[in-house]
């Protein structure tokens, strides 16, 4: 009913589940599939994945409730050109469909949220196994040096609780330093923070 109301939007069908949906965009010339993630008989994820495949030049706006983040990336990795949520305004809606008809993509603001922080997150996990590799290069005990400076204690305290003297300390240090490339301790305990050593 929303979508009829726009005058350049024509609705040339409807499905009640998602094989209903793609038999029908595979069936004639259709510029916007609006799918519902959750459908019976073949999912949102799995039809999306269908229609990418065998009518790409559809392009497939995704509808599904609030909080779903990880269906929203899903959804943007199976080659979705948007991603809306079904609360959202009947301007919005008419707004994507023209957006995925010129061959745009649109994020609800809501959505956008999502894949920012999502990908903040990616970005934190591929700075820590980053971390991780460049500290295989370490022993042992320069792991543990490491994860006392990670904790921000000094060399004093490192040696305290490593039951060693400070000068020892500073010497692992020192090796840390030349190992890892980094040129001071600040620089080694966010090594340490990214890779998740200390606390």
């Amino acid at each position: 009913m929303i979508l009829a109301s726009a005058d350049d939007i024509d609705v040339v069908g409807e499905a009640a589940n998602g094989r209903e949906a793609v038999q029908r965009a595979q069936a004639g010339r259709v510029d916007v599939v609006l799918l519902d993630l959750q459908m019976p008989v073949m999912d949102g994820l799995t039809a999306l994945a269908e229609l990418r495949r065998t009518v790409p030049e559809t392009n497939v706006l995704v509808l599904t409730t609030f909080g779903e983040q990880r269906n929203v990336l899903r959804s943007l990795a199976e080659g979705s050109a948007g991603f809306l949520l079904k609360d959202s305004a009947p301007a919005e809606l008419i707004g994507a469909v023209r957006a995925a008809a010129a061959g745009d993509a649109y994020l609800s603001p809501a959505a956008t949220r999502h894949v920012v922080n999502s990908l903040a997150s990616g970005q934190s996990v591929l700075r820590a196994e980053q971390a991780r590799r460049r500290l295989e290069a370490l022993s042992a005990r320069e792991g543990e040096v490491l994860a006392l400076l990670g904790e921000g204690l000094s060399n004093a305290d490192a040696g305290q609780r490593l039951h060693m003297s400070e000068a020892t300390v500073k010497t692992y240090v020192s090796r840390i330093l030349a190992k890892l490339g980094c040129e001071n301790r600040v620089q080694a305990a966010l090594l340490a923070r990214d890779a998740g050593l200390g606390v």
